[in-house]
């Protein structure tokens, strides 16, 4: 589906000089009304002047217009930053004359750096001349720091006879771990819902999509994901019924934009999916699974297409909740390698490095002890991570 904005919202992107590179790096999404709004924030304890911002604004349930930058994480930067947030979304308000509190703003970059804000305050009346429909590909191209692709997700549905658009665009390449994730996304439709509505259904999508991928295991200092309701499509959210099929496209989207970050993530050359089952309870499933997908040792095998199954069995094992070695089945997609906590051998493991040449690939850990599941998306290691994250400020 071609990648459009729903009723009634606009976007755009354009260079202000924030990036060394000349690319773009500012841009701005607009509702023609005041949209019901729902947040969620990283959980790091170093947190950035628009995260703190952010908080305080989305209290009231309202936003017109989101104002991000690239380039300046505008963190560390102590009260000046947070007067630095504050006159972007002063400055954005007036280009788009609508009340300041009706803005929110995200930024992603260099930690520590002051925002160079002079230079947003020149851009910003362009930028807002250059609102539109399908500029939601420019505004998707200014979020991007390291990233090597736009990540943009449209999708269509219907209630009660009128149908709505809901559209995802979101940023992420390095910095990704679980504890909302690592990452800016911005997520608008035209859906009629409040904002407690909204809160619910973004913190249960967030959990089952963002907070399950794993590039390196750090978490950032400026993780925002937004979700604004305008209800220009005339589609309301009335029922129970309504609200799950919110929902399943909800999270269908966020899944879809955080395996897009997991793919694009820096020196990525595997994405791989770490499927627990048979644990005691999904919480102890999903913390194996979250502890064999930060795993240094298992995802350098994963570069190196080494189906050690002992890095995972160990990984593992060090989770924190009950495992029975002896009990425990290993899997490369079908192939089994490691049974009962035993090596299924050489054919075994020539088949499962067969596996591991493919781009993407599904690695399951059996425990046989209950009913648990849970999974989490991760990535290989590479030498060109190393690469990207020695020189990332030069």
């Amino acid at each position: 589906m071609q990648n459009i904005m729903c009723k009634g919202f606009r976007a755009a992107g354009v260079t202000a000089g924030l990036k060394k590179d000349g690319k773009k790096d500012l841009g701005l999404i607009f509702s023609e009304v005041p949209a019901s709004v729902a947040g969620v924030f990283t959980r790091n304890r170093v947190q950035a002047a628009p995260v703190l911002l952010d908080r305080e604004r989305v209290k009231s349930g309202k936003c017109q217009a989101v104002i991000v930058n690239s380039g300046n994480a505008n963190c560390c930067t102590g009260e000046q930053g947070m007067t630095d947030a504050v006159a972007m979304t002063r400055c954005a308000a007036s280009a788009l004359e609508i009340g300041e509190a009706l803005v929110c703003v995200a930024s992603t970059g260099v930690i520590g750096q002051p925002m160079p804000v002079e230079k947003v305050e020149r851009a910003v009346p362009g930028l807002a001349e250059q609102l539109r429909p399908e500029g939601i590909s420019d505004l998707a191209e200014a979020i991007l720091t390291t990233d090597l692709v736009s990540k943009i997700v449209t999708v269509q549905g219907e209630l009660g006879g009128k149908s709505f658009t809901v559209t995802g665009v979101a940023k992420g390449s390095g910095m990704i771990r679980p504890d909302m994730a690592t990452m800016l996304c911005f997520v608008c439709t035209d859906l009629e819902a409040s904002p407690e509505i909204l809160k619910k259904t973004l913190s249960a999508a967030t959990d089952r999509s963002f907070n399950r991928i794993s590039v390196d295991g750090d978490t950032s200092t400026n993780d925002t994901v937004l979700l604004m309701a305008n209800g220009l499509s005339g589609a309301k959210l009335e029922t129970a019924a309504h609200q799950a099929l919110f929902q399943k496209i909800l999270d269908d989207m966020l899944l879809q934009l955080a395996k897009m970050i997991v793919r694009d993530g820096e020196g990525v050359t595997k994405m791989v999916e770490i499927l627990v089952r048979g644990a005691v309870t999904d919480a102890d499933a999903l913390a194996i699974a979250d502890t064999v997908g930060h795993s240094p040792l298992v995802k350098t095998a994963l570069f190196g297409e080494d189906a050690n199954w002992g890095r995972i069995i160990a990984a593992a094992g060090r989770a924190g909740v009950p495992l029975e070695p002896e009990k425990t089945d290993i899997l490369f997609d079908d192939v089994m390698m490691c049974e009962n906590g035993m090596t299924c051998g050489d054919a075994a493991e020539a088949e499962a490095t067969k596996v591991m040449k493919t781009p993407e690939f599904t690695i399951t850990v059996d425990l046989k002890m209950g009913t648990g599941t849970a999974s989490v998306i991760t990535c290989d290691f590479s030498v060109e991570y190393v690469k990207i994250n020695a020189d990332y400020r030069s």
